[in-house]
């Protein structure tokens, strides 16, 4: 029996969630399964993967072929190192604390390279939100300065009318009482 660690794909239209299964080669890709290792999903950034490496280890040793992605995978998470770890051990190049240790020190910088990751994205979204703010904030100081001349040219030419107004009564008074004089 030909067995493959592979993916199983739940979830709805357009948002996938995948099951780490390992499987008979025959069986359909979302039907029946020997043992699920772990879960994988890649709508997040970055990827939430789960998975258990001494499961995987296990079954990579007993001879179980990843596909093309759940290799990805195991390689992500750091399962083909510990696997070729072990081999080392196993040949007697060094002992079970240094493979742990070797292992240990690897995992330590993958999870400080994939927290720096996070950390960047938080800040790069954090200044994408502070650019919109003030993009935002300039708009409307343009709008209320361009409302303030508006109001202030419409008081001005009011102020204007009203001179005129005001002045036109006196320039008529004027001419009434010019003929009046002349009769």
């Amino acid at each position: 029996m030909a067995v493959k660690i592979r993916l199983q794909r739940h979830g709805k239209k357009g948002k996938p969630f995948y099951h780490i299964v390992v499987a008979d080669s025959r069986a359909p890709r979302d039907g029946r399964f020997i043992e699920r290792i772990g879960v994988y999903n890649p709508i997040t950034n970055p990827a939430q993967i789960e998975l258990d490496v001494d499961k995987s280890v296990d079954w990579l040793e007993k001879g179980a072929q990843p596909t093309d992605t759940a290799r990805a995978i195991l390689s992500y998470k750091g399962v083909l190192l510990k696997k070729h770890l072990k081999g080392g051990v196993k040949k007697g190049a060094f002992d079970e604390a240094e493979m742990e240790k070797r292992f240990n020190a690897w995992l330590e910088s993958k999870q400080n390279a994939i927290q720096s990751k996070i950390d960047g994205l938080a800040n790069k979204e954090e200044s994408a939100k502070k650019e919109k703010f003030e993009a935002e904030k300039a708009i409307n100081e343009a709008r209320i300065k361009a409302q303030t001349e508006a109001v202030a040219e419409a008081s001005a030419e009011e102020s204007e009318e009203q001179e005129v107004v005001a002045d036109a009564p006196e320039a008529e008074g004027a001419q009434e009482e010019s003929p009046k004089q002349e009769a």
